[in-house]
């Protein structure tokens, strides 16, 4: 895995190196010699004694001993220079840039698997096969341009793809980003991005590394890896954004179940995100906005001032801030009163604080500085300040960058004119400062990360259930749907309130039934997937010749075992239940129910086990919270009951991992009580 051999090897060689600088050894090659890398550098090329003035070898068993091996030849000749490499040269690292692997065929796979082994058998370290490279501040060991600044505060990127990367680092660098790594994994034959994550997370150093890391994935392989890391830098104070590509395809999947139907792998993605306390993003100008975010002061509550010398930008940050759920306070008072005596007349303080298209930096500075000491209903400011092309503003930036350094509020540069003003806005870079040059990306940027969730705790304390009960009734059913029996033990044992109910078999058993339960009752039948939908439920069932003559009717409908009666409850429907999702584990989903959660599909969910944090934020983040809360005037639902129920399906899935599916459809709420009035349990062990 990653060794100081990839990290700052004291000799490289490229294999394949070439004079040919627009082939991936040539360029390559002039990036490292380019770069200033200060090692030993050689090139083996069969035909050239010197390539790019660089002394050139005609096979791999002609070199000195050597740390890292680039490797850009055709795929079918990479074992055997592997081979010599690792065990005659005492090579330890290696990027293997060419193409022709696991990705095309399976004799690439066999190529590739062969590479790793030997590799794996001299502990050596593996970027690649089929990517751009790897770099650092020691050394530019990727073939394609541009390269960006390196700095070991800057950002740590690892991406799946190599090109990809690239153009996120075109849509970073601009803005004044900088980075301290960047990880091209390609095929990740021995080491993927969780690895990637992994090594970050046990070599973080507080002092002197990147506290900024930036994700492409285009397939998680490894959830538990990712997870476990990625919060475990977020609780050491790195912040982590990532773009998960690819999640479309798993929602087409045909579930036999509400929860199957909801609960697709990219689901499961944004749970796992939440839960490790990352910033998902879905574009390159989006994660690259939030790394820029990232660089700057945390914000740390949700008002923002605004301050402009243009309305419009002003006006379309506001709408973008206020969608995303971030306050633009009203800003009065006396102190309002002294600042607006400092700034030309025509100009307002209320916020956003437009100081007008001929504000000045000494105005700027008055508002800043207002905005930092005077007006404690403002968290952050963003400046928009670009130009008309009539003067220099790099007197408005010189300040900004100073105002930066010595303010303890964050200060967010919108610095839009990146024509009018290229060579001011370049100035300010060149401080190591950033620039958002739209304000709404922005806007959405910083609303996105404010509302991102802390990591979830490591270790999580659930409720206490009856895990022996739990146990005895799993170990004791074979795979498929349980019994409705099983199922009502199953949700005692774990601690989740349901509705009285009897199954019955004969006419007589639903009479006496109904009559215990008390009338109205409700009438299911017990088989089939779908009852609705065939005629296998009657609501509102008054007395016993209607129970009688319902029991004839649906005990003929087609796969039905017995007949299901239940006491007519009433209450909000709400819907919880759990998914089991290949490699990521146990997705526990909650919402609203019944109909609703067919037509709306107002669902979150969270990776278990849930802590009660977790929990709550899953249910007040639905789109109809307002129903659960009471709206106009209806009755609320019990808030901490549903909670609690949603918590204890993560226990009783912790306890049960066998539960491969678990439908609790509908829940009935209200303010003094959330009761399961159906549901469906499948095993799959």
């Amino acid at each position: 895995m990653i060794n100081e051999h990839l990290l700052n090897p004291k000799s490289i060689v490229v294999v394949g190196g070439s004079d040919n600088v627009n082939s991936p050894g040539g360029k390559v090659l002039k990036n490292l010699i380019d770069g200033g890398y200060k090692g030993n550098l050689y090139v083996v090329n069969m035909k050239q004694d010197s390539v790019q003035g660089i002394k050139a070898f005609p096979d791999a068993t002609a070199l000195p001993q050597v740390d890292l091996a680039i490797i850009a030849i055709a795929a079918k000749f990479c074992p055997e220079t592997v081979d010599i490499l690792a065990k005659q040269k005492g090579t330890r690292a290696f990027i293997i840039l060419s193409a022709g692997f696991s990705e095309e065929n399976a004799e690439g796979a066999k190529l590739e698997k062969h590479i790793v082994e030997t590799i794996n058998s001299v502990n050596g370290c593996l970027i690649g096969p089929n990517c751009v490279g790897f770099l650092n501040s020691n050394y530019n060991g990727i073939f394609t341009t541009p390269i960006p600044k390196l700095d070991p505060k800057g950002v740590d990127f690892a991406s799946g793809s190599g090109a990809t990367a690239v153009f996120i680092m075109e849509a970073s660098m601009p803005k004044g980003l900088t980075f301290a790594s960047v990880y091209s994994v390609g095929n990740s034959a021995q080491m993927g991005v969780e690895e990637v994550v992994k090594y970050w997370d046990e070599n973080y150093d507080p002092a002197n590394g990147s506290k900024v890391k930036l994700l492409y994935v285009e397939n998680i392989s490894k959830p538990a890896m990712l997870l476990k890391h990625a919060s475990s830098l977020i609780r050491k104070g790195c912040r982590i954004a990532a773009i998960k590509s690819g999640g479309s395809e798993a929602g087409s999947r045909a579930a036999s179940s509400h929860t199957g139907a909801l609960a697709s792998s990219d689901v499961a993605v944004d749970a796992l995100f939440r839960k490790a306390g990352i910033v998902r993003c879905h574009s390159r100008e989006e994660l690259a906005t939030v790394a820029s975010i990232f660089m700057h002061k945390e914000l740390k509550g949700k008002n923002i001032a605004i301050i402009t010398h243009a309305g419009g930008p002003a006006v379309m940050l506001t709408d973008a801030l206020s969608k995303g759920g971030l306050e633009i306070p009203h800003i009065e008072g006396e102190k309002a009163k002294q600042l607006l005596e400092k700034l030309f007349p025509g100009s307002s303080v209320a916020n956003p604080i437009d100081f007008l298209a001929t504000g000045n930096a000494q105005q700027l500075g008055a508002i800043i500085d207002a905005c930092e000491n005077d007006f404690d209903n403002v968290d952050a400011m963003a400046v928009i300040f670009g130009s008309p092309g009539l003067f220099p503003v790099y007197d408005v930036y010189d300040l900004l960058d100073e105002k930066m350094k010595t303010c303890k509020k964050p200060i967010f540069p919108i610095l839009p004119s990146i024509i009018n003003v290229k060579d001011e806005i370049a100035h300010f870079l060149a401080k190591g400062r950033i620039n958002f040059p739209d304000e709404v990306v922005f806007g959405n940027a910083l609303c996105k990360v404010y509302h991102t969730c802390a990591p979830a705790p490591e270790n999580v304390q659930l409720p206490d259930i009856d895990k022996a009960t739990i146990r005895n009734i799993i170990d004791s059913t074979e795979n498929g749907y349980l019994s409705p029996e099983k199922v009502q033990k199953l949700l005692d044992a774990a601690g989740i309130p349901r509705a009285g109910e009897a199954v019955v078999s004969s006419k007589e058993d639903a009479v006496a039934a109904a009559s215990k339960l008390g009338y109205p009752v409700v009438m299911k039948v017990v088989g089939p997937v779908h009852k609705s939908d065939v005629g296998g439920v009657v609501l509102n069932v008054k007395n016993a010749e209607t129970v009688a003559a319902e029991f004839e009717r649906m005990i003929k409908i087609k796969d039905t075992t017995a007949i299901l009666l239940q006491p007519m409850l009433s209450g909000v429907e709400l819907f919880a239940g759990a998914k089991f999702e290949d490699k990521f584990g146990h997705m526990v989903l909650c919402g609203l129910g019944g109909i609703f959660i067919e037509v709306l599909k107002d669902v979150n969910a969270g990776l278990a086990p849930l802590t009660k944090v977790e929990a709550e934020y899953m249910i007040k983040n639905l789109k109809g919270y307002g129903i659960i809360k009471g709206a106009r005037g209806q009755e609320p639902v019990n808030e901490q009951i549903l909670t609690e129920i949603v918590v204890r399906i993560s226990a009783l899935l912790v306890a049960a991992p066998e539960i491969f599916e678990m439908d609790l459809n509908p829940l009935l709420g209200k303010k003094d009580k959330v009761v399961a009035v159906d549901a469906r349990i499948r095993i799959e062990k």
